[in-house]
């Protein structure tokens, strides 16, 4: 049981807090309640790049990093298309530093055309890296842009194209920053060897004086519900063929949540499970498989992945599949099945929940999608799961007008 500890500051950064004294280092997650889906369609990218302005200098100290490594600290930061998170780790006689990092770039960043032109020199690379120059770079966009017609998950954190990031003005980024990276629009988690009292006295101390934004209510169009099967095929210079599904599920918050996410687990976690020992072991169509859920708080994916056996095709490779989907709809799962998936995820959640920066970064999540303590019960949810609710959950999602299916073809094999 993880023990909370709750402060609400007057400008209305939330602060959750558990001690652990088995440890000498202190650890701060501050988690801003902004992703990809809060850009406009015409400026896509901006969270993602912010990830990186926030290292690039605020309006009193021109660098992050050398006052953490000078502390014996770490730290880092990630976004995706819901939250972006930062956070570092210090040894407990330093952790003051860390809110007077923090706080002065929750306070404002430097905004220099110097700052924001090396940024984006870097998100450009990163862009051309991942999505344009490396095999299967593009899928995101391709499988994002076919499964959403309305709402902004359909594009990636990195954005829609790599001009909304090298045209973006130093104006469209301090509109960006002050529309979102505020107090009242954050939540800050603290960890490790620090008493809740010393957590206060800093947060009041750094953060207190940061007056509250005008944060509008997020307002985002709700995707329509699919009517009828979405396919794409491309061609590429790529290794081999590779199949991508993807089926629309439930948000987040919903109580079904956990039934996918097990589902997810039943397909395709270890080589027990029924997607690798069927399809890549015993039938040999993949070299490999799985199957995973998006995990976003809006209505998401469930995505099923693999990459073909040479001399077979992608429309056997797809048959394969949803013959396997068909008995999750038409036979209930083993109870011994079930057990086994719910055992690993209780370890998991276990060994997660030892280290005390895992911890921060989960009660700032949990606090964002209700209440930090709810953390506590996410072994007894899926725990609860039963084989009537996985194959109910079957049947409703895995259906040929709820699926996208993209072909990714690799030219040389078309040319043989």
């Amino acid at each position: 049981m993880i023990h909370v500890n709750r402060h609400i500051l007057k400008n209305g950064l939330r602060i959750v807090h558990n001690e652990d004294d088995s440890t000498q280092m202190v650890a701060l997650n501050l988690l801003y309640d902004v992703g990809a889906r809060d850009e406009s369609p015409e400026h896509t990218g901006f969270a993602h790049l912010f990830e990186h302005l926030m290292f690039g200098g605020s309006i009193n100290i021109a660098d992050y990093d050398t006052p953490v490594q000078n502390a014996g600290g770490e730290n880092n930061a990630w976004t995706n298309n819901d939250i972006t998170n930062y956070y570092l780790t210090l040894p407990y006689q330093n952790a003051e530093i860390g809110f007077w990092l923090e706080s002065d770039r929750m306070l404002s960043l430097e905004f220099s055309p110097r700052s924001l032109e090396v940024q984006r020199q870097v998100v450009s690379e990163e862009f051309k890296q991942r999505c344009l120059n490396q095999p299967y770079g593009d899928v995101s966009h391709l499988m994002r842009n076919m499964a959403y017609k309305v709402h902004p998950y359909q594009w990636p954190t990195i954005g829609k194209e790599i001009s909304h990031i090298t045209n973006a003005t130093l104006e469209d980024v301090k509109d960006f920053f002050y529309r979102f990276y505020a107090p009242n629009n954050a939540i800050l988690a603290v960890t490790g060897h620090i008493s809740f009292e010393e957590t206060i006295r800093l947060a009041e101390k750094w953060f207190g004086p940061i007056e509250a934004r005008n944060v509008h209510p997020r307002k985002l169009p709700k995707e329509p519900k699919q009517t009828e099967i979405r396919r794409l095929s491309v061609q590429k210079n790529v290794p081999v063929d590779t199949l991508y599904m993807a089926f629309h599920m439930c948000d987040r918050k919903h109580p079904d949540y956990y039934t996918f996410d097990m589902l997810s687990d039943i397909l395709c976690n270890g080589r027990s499970s029924r997607l690798v020992q069927s399809l890549a072991q015993e039938q040999k169509l993949f070299t490999s498989i799985d199957a995973y859920i998006a995990g976003s708080l809006d209505e998401g994916l469930f995505y099923i992945t693999g990459k073909c056996n040479e001399g077979v095709t992608l429309e056997e490779a797809e048959k394969a599949i949803w013959v396997e989907l068909e008995k999750l709809k038409t036979e209930l799962v083993a109870e011994k099945e079930l057990e086994k998936v719910k055992n690993r995820y209780e370890s998991e959640q276990i060994f997660s929940n030892i280290n005390y920066l895992n911890v921060a970064t989960n009660l700032a999540f949990f606090e964002l999608i209700g209440k930090a303590e709810d953390l506590n019960d996410e072994v007894t949810k899926y725990r609860s799961v039963t084989a009537n609710q996985i194959q109910k959950a079957a049947i409703q999602c895995f259906v040929p007008k709820n699926c996208c299916i993209l072909y990714y073809e690799a030219i040389k094999k078309k040319e043989e």
